[in-house]
């Protein structure tokens, strides 16, 4: 007599986690307050904050994720305060 045949056991796949949309803002510090919308037609992303009403608006491409939106926010902030920082700590001529 033969051994029965055996099939492969088939292994689910595990679903893909889900991205934040709701993020914590960087101006006036309420948690999930920071909502990332996107409108593929216009190419523009927009990240807003329903707390403090502040806005950064940004053009996207098909690839775009809201966390990238929110990503792009925080360096041009941190941009913008390094070069004030830098204006600060320049050397005086005597």
């Amino acid at each position: 007599m033969g051994k029965r045949k055996t099939r492969p056991k088939v292994v689910p796949k595990k679903p893909q986690p889900k991205l934040d949309v709701s993020f914590t803002c960087p101006f006036c510090n309420h948690d999930k307050s920071i909502d990332c919308s996107m409108d593929m037609k216009l190419k523009t992303g927009e990240a807003y904050c329903r707390a403090c009403k502040a806005i950064y608006i940004t053009s996207i491409n098909h690839l775009t994720e809201p966390i990238d939106i929110y990503s792009e926010w925080l360096d041009e902030c941190e941009r913008v305060n390094g070069s004030e920082d830098n204006s600060r700590k320049r050397p005086r001529s005597a």
